[in-house]
This record gives structure tokens, sequence and C-alpha cells, in this order.
């Protein structure tokens, strides 16, 4: 089975990860933060230290300020909910995740919040300027992704964040493609909300992720309950990360989390990211050969995220993945991928396409048996 499919979840996942999660479940699963005991002690520990891994990983000075989630579409939510109010507006891109589209478009109709899409060009790219045109008055927040999980963009995060500082305005950045490949400082690139998601480029398990919050920017609850202390409060405690985790959090899967960005700063960042680009460019180089078959997002040998969507000729996107699984023992992802806007943008919302996303553990003989496979296909 060759597996291609790491923009929907990563996998495998290294054997630390396994190992330390075993550990956790044997050892000491506890409830954190809900008692004294050895144990429950030794959960929180574990907790501290994957939230101050995450810092160190975004440049955050304060580990407190990394909010736990059980994913990247609830801390977006997190962020978008508790921030927006009635007459506000905001800014987002026509590349987005519907993670980022529905909670907005929430908003915009149970809130009166005004909302902006900026359209990218033909392979996704989304210019600074088009973010700046669009400011008003009222403009409280921007939403943007790093990197498009369709085309494989990139997004001039820094420009971005620079306009967003220069009009005192909130730039909330989804990292689901990018952390763990590529370096993000939130210091640098002024970005006031991050949400990250563990079971992608960080090796962690599903049901992780999370939200960095900027110390002055203050959201209203998206839960309310339990946090280990402060019992005797009616309302949440205004300490962090008290105020934004209400019930027991997911240490058997933060403990995996902090094994998997453990294992990323082992290899490197920057041997990750060449690998992984070097892997991209060879498919993309492969698939543009081929005649029938048209490959979107920027052109080879610009950067990208190391996704590539394609279309064959003749062919739905639906029925390329149904072949290359049954057929090839290949593993890709088909359809829309959640983000029906930027299918949009590249002209495909009818008839979808096919996704080939790679890793760490992906070879050159699998990216060629992949172009091999569409060869015969498209012949």
């Amino acid at each position: 089975m060759i597996y291609l499919d790491n923009a929907a979840s990563s996998w495998p996942k290294p054997t630390e990860v396994l190992a330390k999660m075993e550990e956790c479940l044997r050892e000491y699963a506890a409830n954190p933060g809900r008692g004294s005991h050895q144990l429950s002690m030794k959960a929180s520990r574990v907790i501290f230290e994957a939230r101050r891994k995450v810092a160190g990983l975004f440049g955050v000075k304060n580990p407190d300020n990394i909010i736990f989630t059980q994913n990247a579409t609830e801390a977006l939510n997190m962020g978008i909910l508790g921030y927006l109010k009635q007459g506000d507006h905001a800014i987002t891109t026509m590349i987005e995740h519907n993670s980022v589209r529905r909670p907005l478009e929430y908003v915009r109709r149970e809130r009166g919040v005004e909302l902006t899409y900026v359209q990218g060009d033909g392979s996704g790219l989304i210019s600074p300027e088009s973010i700046r045109e669009a400011i008003q008055e009222n403009t409280k927040l921007i939403v943007v992704t790093h990197g498009s999980n369709l085309t494989g963009t990139l997004v001039p995060i820094a420009e971005i964040g620079a306009i967003a500082k220069e009009h005192n305005i909130v730039l909330l950045v989804d990292v689901c493609q990018t952390a763990g490949v590529y370096s993000i400082d939130v210091e640098e690139m002024n970005i006031g909300m991050l949400a990250f998601t563990g079971h992608k480029s960080l090796y962690g398990p599903q049901g992780t992720g999370g939200l960095y919050l900027h110390p002055e920017i203050d959201l209203d609850p998206f839960m309310h309950g339990g946090t280990g202390g402060y019992s005797e409060l009616l309302e949440m405690p205004s300490t962090r990360p008290d105020r934004y985790e209400a019930g027991t959090r997911n240490t058997v899967g933060i403990a995996g989390l902090l094994a998997g960005i453990s294992f990323i700063e082992s290899i490197g960042l920057e041997k990750i990211r060449e690998h992984e680009e070097r892997l991209a460019f060879l498919l993309q180089k492969g698939l543009e050969a081929i005649p029938g078959v048209t490959v979107y997002g920027p052109a080879l040998g610009e950067p990208r995220v190391p996704i590539i969507s394609f279309t064959v000729e003749g062919f739905e996107s639906h029925e390329i993945g149904f072949i290359l699984d049954r057929n090839y023992q290949i593993c890709v992802r088909s359809g829309l991928h959640c983000a029906p806007v930027a299918h949009e943008t590249i002209g495909t919302v009818e008839q979808g396409a096919v996704r080939a996303s790679l890793g760490w553990f992906n070879t050159e003989q699998e990216v060629e048996a992949l172009i091999q496979a569409v060869a015969e296909i498209a012949g």
C-alpha cells in the first residue's frame, strides 16, 4: 500500500508516538489537573511539556497562551465565534477550508457580521494588497490559511501580518498544512491567533490540536465547565489556559503529539521541508508530462506545500481515486476536499480533483508508482 493522503492525516506515525501513547495509557492515564496524587501530576506535567513544545514550534513566549483543542476546526471556531461581534467586519480568502468558511458564514448569518472574500489568481495565490484593499473601518479580523489544502499555494503570511498590524486588525492563521514543515513565528509574522492540528504534519494522533492566543486578545469562552482549579467561581476563570480548556484534556493524544513534535525536532524542519518539496517537484513534473492530465496550483519550481492536485481528461475525480485504490493500492483523496470555494477559484467545482499529499515517510519510488499508474489510466 502506498499512502499519499498526508494532507488529510499523516500515516504512518513515528514509532515514538505509538510508544508514548501506550506508556501514558499503561502508566499515568489519570485526570490531569484534577488531583494532587502522583499520577494526576504526571499527566499534568506531560501536558505542560507538550504545551511548551508547541509554543517553541511557533515562537510563542508564554506556553499558557497555547490552548489545546480536539482539532483545528474547534480552534478556528473558538477564535472566530469568540472574537467577532455584531457590526464587525471580517476578511477571508477564496482558498479557505470549510473549517474557516462555515463559522464565518455562521456569524454573518446569526450576528450580522460583514464578510469579504478576497479572490486569488488561477493558482490560488493571494496578493497581500488585495487584503489591504478589502479593509473597512469596522474590520476586526483577517482569517487566512498558510497553505491551501487543495492547490498547495503558500500564502504570504508575514506581509499580510504587517498589514494587519498597521491597521490594528487581528490576524487568525490556519497552519494545518504547514506546521511541522515550514518555519512559523507568531511574533515575526504578527499573528494574533493561530489554529493548528496535531494529526497531520506534526505526526500526532487524531483528536489533538490547538489555538495560540495573543496575550492581549480576549475571547468569549467557547465552552464552559470544569477546569480543575477555581471551582468556587460561577464563571470560567480569567487565567490561561484554564479559561479556554473546559473539561478533561486528551492526555493520551497530547502525549502522542509531544512525541510527534520531538520526532520533528530530531530531524529538523529544513530537512523535512527539503525532502517533501523534492518529492512534490518530481510528482508535479511527472504528472504534467502525461497527456490529458492537468495539475493545479503554483507552476513547476515555484514554492508550494507538498500537495499536488490534478484531473485526468475524461474521468471524474472519484473514478481516479477509486481506480488508484483498487487497482494500484495507492491512497489519494478525491472530490472537493472540504474547500468548495477553492475549487471555484481553479474551475474544478463540478468534477472535483485528485489530491496526492506527501509526507516524511514517502519515497521517490512511491512517487514514480503514482506517475506510472496515472499514465496507464490516462492512456
